[in-house]
């Protein structure tokens, strides 16, 4: 009789939970021109050009005012609301292009691929106090091939880059790491070794988790693999491929948030480039179907994705209108279900090549434009993101309230997922313990910023009975049941 009313009361509190969530309407602000200069200003097609860190954000492009293209940075310290000026990050007369960005604390990382030494070379530059100021910059390869196309990601201190190299005869995917925040650097690593190409990688850590994800043509036609390291990308295990059809696959880009690893890539097994996403529930050990995200006529391509806690949120280019803008989509239960498209652009010339970040609770795009003439590097944020009400008090620096959102675990439905709004900032360690106090799952463990989140929690494999749920900001600590009957 106690769990059925313990029951009860969840049903009542995810019924009341769930009003206020479709009560809510995100709202995305107007796009901002970032860059305004005769010519020509480009993201990365396929690598992350946007990171942010609480209010921080990071922004990178390649830059043609100079007579040649340079790498150019852009920060803003108020969560997007304002920018401040251009920063030139590099200075020579080869061609430097396809910059990316990575962000941890008060470390930055921008790396990007450089002609200056005669051939294609991947060059480092790091920033240890939040974008003030930068150290010189580091050559990565050394090698007469041509190594292209990089892409970051960072996790504490250790900084993971992938990028396509031909030093093999064909291109095929090299990684490197420095344990120190950029400060030494181990050797390359080959990925993978076969005869066709492989290319256009993209990297995402989370703890000691490395995701790298990339389009192969080892098949005959491109396909999407991935190779993961459970160790901050010390040793590696066999590359998999994520997907087979007899149609081309690309331009992948992963973001993995504890162990759930979400990837997005064009397909056009469809007659016509459609975006389609894969989500792991268990860091890259098994993958669930193929999901289509657009259902269109035009050509949808070049995705972009980030996660955390608090959702999915992926951008592209979209052909739809009669020309390319930028649409977005929202899975708010890790990717599970997805809302509907969203158009974030509306003028008559081309948007494309946009990159996603996600920081608390705000979600910061970032894409080329050419409806000044000429391409200009432009940005769109919604602060709240697709943001939750939160229930209970308003003590500044503890949490409202957390709640069952999505069912309590049952037979049929395992899987539920606990939402909850913070005030402030701090360490917040959302954990699941059985009757007897035993730890089962650890679904968050890390510094978060005032927002609303979500954390999906599995109870596959679990026996039957009462577990508890324990959410601490600082010294906060609230406890909360669910039941679990087999």
């Amino acid at each position: 009789h106690q769990e059925e009313i313990l029951m009860k009361n969840f049903l009542l509190l995810f019924g009341l939970f769930f009003g206020l969530i479709s009560s809510t309407h995100a709202q995305w602000e107007p796009d901002t021109r970032l860059t305004n200069d005769s010519s020509f200003s480009y993201t990365s097609f396929n690598n992350k050009c946007i990171a942010a860190n609480g209010a921080i954000v990071h922004a990178v492009w390649h830059d043609f005012r100079d007579g040649n293209f340079e790498i150019y940075y852009k920060r803003s310290q108020d969560g997007g609301k304002s920018w401040e000026p251009d920063t030139r990050l590099t200075n020579n007369s080869g061609v430097s292009d396809f910059p990316s960005v990575s962000v941890s604390g008060s470390l930055v990382n921008v790396i990007w691929a450089d002609c200056r030494d005669g051939n294609w070379e991947i060059y480092y530059k790091r920033s240890t106090d939040g974008g003030t100021n930068w150290g010189p910059d580091t050559r990565l390869t050394n090698n007469s091939a041509a190594s292209q196309f990089p892409a970051s990601s960072v996790s504490d201190s250790v900084v993971s880059v992938v990028w396509q190299d031909c030093r093999d005869g064909n291109f095929e995917i090299y990684y490197k790491r420095s344990p120190d925040g950029g400060l030494s650097w181990g050797p390359d690593v080959r990925l993978i070794n076969n005869s066709a190409f492989s290319g256009y990688p993209s990297v995402s850590t989370s703890g000691s988790l490395v995701i790298v994800v990339w389009e192969d043509n080892r098949n005959g036609c491109p396909e999407i693999y991935f190779k993961r390291s459970t160790d901050g990308g010390l040793s590696w295990e066999l590359a998999a491929r994520l997907t087979n059809d007899m149609a081309n696959s690309f331009s992948p880009s992963v973001s993995a948030s504890g162990s759930l690893v979400h990837v997005v890539w064009f397909d056009q097994r469809d007659g016509n480039s459609e975006i389609y996403y894969k989500r792991s529930p268990d860091a890259g050990v098994s993958w669930g179907t193929d999901t289509r995200l657009t259902n269109d006529a035009a050509e949808s391509a070049f995705p972009s994705v980030a996660a955390s806690v608090s959702g999915v949120h992926v951008v592209w280019a979209d052909g739809r209108d009669g020309n390319l803008e930028i649409y977005y989509k929202h899975s708010p239960d890790g990717g599970l279900s997805w809302e509907t498209d969203l158009r974030l652009t509306n003028d008559a010339a081309s948007s494309f090549d946009a990159s996603v970040a996600v920081s608390g609770s705000a979600v910061h795009a970032l894409w080329q434009d050419n409806r000044d003439g000429n391409f200009e590097i432009y940005y769109k944020r919604n602060p709240a993101g697709n943001r939750i009400t939160g229930i209970g008090n308003d003590t500044p620096g503890t949490p409202k309230e957390f709640a069952l959102e999505q069912n309590y675990p049952n037979p049929f439905n395992p899987s539920t997922v606990i939402g909850f709004t913070i005030e402030g900032s701090g360490f917040v360690s959302l954990k699941v313990y059985d009757v007897v106090g035993r730890e089962v799952a650890t679904l968050i463990n890390e510094e978060l910023h005032s927002g609303n989140y979500r954390a999906s929690f599995d109870a596959n494999g679990l026996a039957g009975g009462v577990y508890f749920y324990s959410l601490t900001t600082g010294s906060q600590t609230q406890v909360r049941k669910m039941v679990l009957m087999k």
